[in-house]
């Protein structure tokens, strides 16, 4: 038998002295459990982040000595390396499966992809593949998320924004920005509204001041500027007009990027038709190798495109390089992008988005005489990654902290203006609205 409703009545509710004096006994603060764990996940993802970081650094000082047309070989036979960890452990698909979890599976990531990950990002970027570590970071700590939350045997939404608090963690740790990280982890997910998960803003970012005091304490890193641009100071109204500017160049230079990949991408879908190794697909350590034979090739004739550019935009800042080689190494950056993304290396492709936008901003500051550099680099960068990744609030954020730019407004101006011009079919399918849309439309 069902239990008696109370009577309905329109009349407020009112609180006895001894009820309110009772829930203030109980905890008389905001605080909750739902902190606690934020807390907890995020503690864990700045851990795991400065493992995984301290690790990667010690194998890409032992792979950096390789250089020349030794690359010619070690490029080839890391890519079989990474092939055979996917064939044998299996793939742990990358950013645009995390956006389809997200959206079409309840927000719950895999744990049990996670090794296969990690060795096969470690490999994919110690060796020189041109992606960065946070699509690892954010697939291992949103996969810890969703088995913690499996643990308090939480569901529907309280599993997801766990699992997006979780991811939140990872993003913040390599960027060292933890409202900029919250905001990437939740604007990703989608091609047009900013934060459709809106009610997993405070805990992605509970989360990720944890995940970015852990890291920073174990790392030293994430403090200061990652990248120390030119001094610049917003001083009159048409550096406005400047930002605008290069954020339809950057909006241009990430619509060749997408056909740059998508180019890359039927290359492969076209050697599958060729039926070599038919009935069955490509093996993936075929993929991988020949892949980085093509990143072997491009990193002999541009070492610069050698790495996800965290630390060679220093050498694009510092060095005098003319316009038409700063042109060049963006269209090899791009190719390289490409090539290691859709040839099954395992990595992100934010950092190298950036390099790529600071190689084109600097050529157009260098062929224009007067213009600001660090203004035109970082509007550039900013309207590159918007467009692509459709994340301009975010990575406005993220580049304020980053290049130590303090009036970020012309970052703002030129990451919606790369926003608004890039073109409608995101390059994450995962990213559009339903999952038949995506399945319709997918690209990536």
């Amino acid at each position: 038998m069902l239990p008696n409703k109370p009577p309905v009545t329109n009349q407020t509710q009112r609180w006895t002295f001894a009820q309110l004096f009772g829930l203030v006994k109980r905890n008389p603060l905001m605080i909750s459990q739902w902190v606690i764990r934020w807390i907890v996940v995020g503690t864990a993802g700045g851990l795991f982040a400065a493992l995984y970081w301290n690790i990667l650094e010690f194998l890409t000082h032992r792979l950096q000595r390789f250089e020349g047309f030794s690359l010619l070989i070690v490029m080839p036979l890391s890519g079989l390396v990474i092939g055979l960890v996917i064939h044998f452990l299996g793939n742990p698909g990358e950013i645009a499966v995390i956006v389809d979890n997200i959206h079409f599976r309840g927000g719950r990531l895999d744990v049990r992809k996670n090794p296969s990950m990690i060795l096969a990002s470690l490999i994919s970027i110690s060796a020189g593949g041109s992606a960065g570590p946070e699509a690892p970071l954010v697939q291992v700590t949103g996969s810890f998320g969703t088995w913690v939350a499996d643990r308090l045997k939480l569901q529907g939404e309280d599993l997801r924004t766990m699992s997006l608090a979780a991811m939140a963690a990872g993003f913040t740790a390599l960027f060292g920005a933890p409202l900029g990280g919250a905001m990437f982890a939740l604007e990703i997910l989608h091609h047009e509204h900013i934060v459709e998960y809106y009610e997993a803003l405070m805990p992605a970012i509970v989360s990720s001041c944890a995940s970015y005091l852990v890291f920073a304490a174990i790392t030293h890193l994430g403090i200061a500027p990652t990248w120390h641009f030119p001094q610049y100071h917003l001083e009159k109204i048409d550096d406005f007009a400047i930002a605008i500017a290069f954020g339809i160049i950057g909006a241009v230079a990430g619509w060749i990027f997408m056909g740059i990949f998508r180019g890359c991408d039927a290359f492969w879908q076209a050697v599958s038709r060729l039926g070599i190794f038919a009935p069955t697909p490509v093996p993936i350590y075929v993929r991988t190798t020949l892949a980085g034979v093509g990143l072997g090739i491009l990193a002999v004739l541009l070492p610069l495109t050698r790495y996800f550019g965290h630390e060679e935009l220093d050498s694009v800042l510092t060095t005098n390089f003319g316009a038409v080689f700063l042109l060049t190494l963006a269209l090899g950056k791009m190719a390289a992008i490409s090539i290691t993304v859709t040839g099954g290396w395992r990595g992100g492709f934010i950092i190298p988005l950036f390099f790529t936008g600071a190689c084109i901003g600097k050529a157009v500051a260098v062929l224009i005489p007067g213009l600001d550099p660090a203004l035109a680099m970082i509007c550039t960068m900013a309207a590159v990654n918007a467009a692509v990744t459709r994340t301009p609030i975010s990575t406005t954020l993220l580049l304020s902290k980053l290049t130590n730019l303090s009036p970020f407004t012309p970052i703002l101006f030129a990451s919606l203006v790369g926003f608004f011009l890039a073109p409608k079919v995101p390059l994450i399918a995962s990213q559009l609205k339903s999952q038949r849309e995506a399945t319709d439309r997918t690209i990536a």
